[in-house]
């Protein structure tokens, strides 16, 4: 999977009007380079634990963020707004 980041972030709507829809969470703008910088891709890692696979996207601004089905987050019994222990890395190719 290639390099990891550890950080801590919080489970939020990708859009707040209206609110709903996709889930993300916004990766520290220092550890992006880690990853290979701000491009779309897979990624796999954890959410306080537990396994979950997603896509990175750029966000408005100079922002990246990686989105969390739903599923993922009821498998990790959280919910937009709570905050939550990350583990990332890029999906092989």
């Amino acid at each position: 999977m290639g390099d990891r980041i550890v950080f801590r972030g919080r489970v939020r709507h990708w859009r707040e009007d209206p609110p709903g829809g996709l889930a993300v969470i916004d990766i520290p703008s220092d550890l992006v380079a880690t990853l290979g910088g701000r491009k779309q891709y897979r990624a796999l890692g954890t959410l306080n634990g537990t396994p979950f696979a997603g896509s990175t996207m750029l966000v408005a601004g100079g922002g990246f963020a990686v989105g969390v089905a739903k599923l993922a987050l009821k498998e990790a019994g959280l919910g937009v707004g709570d905050e939550v222990d990350v583990a990332l890395g890029r999906a092989a190719d």
